[in-house]
């Protein structure tokens, strides 16, 4: 029997039982950290679970407990907006592996001690688990959509084929089925900065970090910033960056950061070192690697949906290189060859990947409309 209480605004959901992962592994005592927004309706049939990005958390609309900055897609979410907390039921939880109060290598191991480098690897079928089991806590058989962007549009996906009576319909953002070699590449120089960082430890900086001393964070900082410039469209970083200079009035023929878009990817790395812990990024970038919805279903992607009654939207943007239309247009290729009801638009939006989670209205639209139906 789970049971469930209260961290901050969230709650955390403890199961009872292991948690059987893809390795062949279990996972014992697991913790999944949830919001919820919005009343669920006498017939639990108004639930939407939103699936978060690889650095996202479960406050979707409620100020982060660490930052104090509002809800990261809080544009989006809340009463009278295209994901209507007034109509629907609304929840979002961490995923497993991350550092947000979920279960994850920061965690506590059965022995006391931190995880680390010994909690298993997971997947995105694996965080997906956490999902459903959730969902039998809260007594919620059928969810009215899944919805997710980025990482949260790979286990929208991966829920709606591989749990394809657990919801109604799946809204996918600037995602793939797949990892391609591109992406794998990009996130192994992030694990090797980490990895490369002295303080890093084999993974075993937790110890130190108590005692006043520091984890990996120099390495987590330049894995975040890598991995930042993949978000953003050339376009959008010449017009906010171009070369100018930040802060003087002429180059120092050093390696200070002379030019502002230095100093924005500089900041960038170093907030993110304080809400987030590296043994978590090493392990949810390995999970998003390994994602290969065709692989898990015979190599043929239209049979993963061959057992799926849900209704499809995909939704890519024209400047997002990390994700690329082509991506959602194999899946939306899928889906046709599957017979299943699916709509797919491209969105022109001038930020890249990053566009789904910045102010782009036709966005807003798309999910309103979708919701709707």
């Amino acid at each position: 029997m789970a049971t469930a209480r209260n961290i901050d605004t969230s709650k955390v959901l403890e199961l009872a039982e292991p948690l059987p992962l893809d390795s062949g592994r279990s996972l014992e005592g697991v913790r999944i950290a949830y919001e919820a927004h919005g009343t669920l309706s006498p017939a639990r049939d108004n639930a939407i679970l939103i699936a978060h990005a690889l650095t996202g958390d479960q406050h979707v609309m409620s100020d982060h407990p660490k930052t104090g900055k509002p809800g990261w897609w809080v544009r989006m979410v809340g009463p009278g907006k295209p994901i209507d907390t007034d109509r629907f039921y609304v929840i979002c939880a961490n995923v497993i592996g991350s550092c947000m109060g979920s279960t994850g290598p920061a965690s506590l191991a059965p022995d006391g001690a931190p995880y680390g480098m010994r909690f298993p690897v997971i997947t995105i079928r694996d965080m997906v688990r956490g999902h459903i089991a959730l969902l039998d806590a809260l007594g919620i058989e059928s969810l009215h959509a899944v919805v997710g962007g980025s990482m949260g549009g790979m286990q929208a996906l991966s829920l709606a084929a591989n749990f394809s009576d657990r919801t109604r319909a799946a809204l996918v953002i600037a995602s793939t089925a797949r990892h391609s070699a591109q992406n794998i590449a990009f996130h192994e120089v992030g694990r090797q900065a980490i990895m490369a960082d002295p303080a890093w430890r084999e993974g075993d900086y937790y110890a130190a970090k108590v005692d006043g001393g520091k984890g990996p964070e120099k390495g987590l900082s330049v894995a975040r910033m890598a991995a930042h410039i993949t978000y953003l469209s050339e376009a959008g970083l010449t017009d906010k960056f171009g070369r100018r200079l930040q802060d003087r009035a002429e180059k120092t023929f050093g390696f200070d950061a002379d030019f502002q878009v230095e100093s924005y990817l500089r900041y960038q790395g170093l907030s993110f070192t304080d809400r987030f812990d590296a043994n978590s990024y090493l392990y949810i970038t390995r999970a998003m690697d390994y994602f290969d919805l065709a692989e898990e279903h015979g190599g043929l992607l239209a049979n993963a949906f061959a057992g799926s009654m849900a209704r499809y939207c995909l939704v890519s943007f024209d400047t997002d290189w990390l994700y690329p239309t082509a991506e959602s247009r194999n899946v939306v290729h899928a889906l046709n060859a599957a017979g299943l009801p699916v709509s797919f638009v491209e969105l022109s939006a001038p930020y890249g990947h990053d566009s789904f989670l910045l102010d782009v209205p036709a966005l807003d639209r798309v999910v309103e409309g979708f919701l709707k139906q």
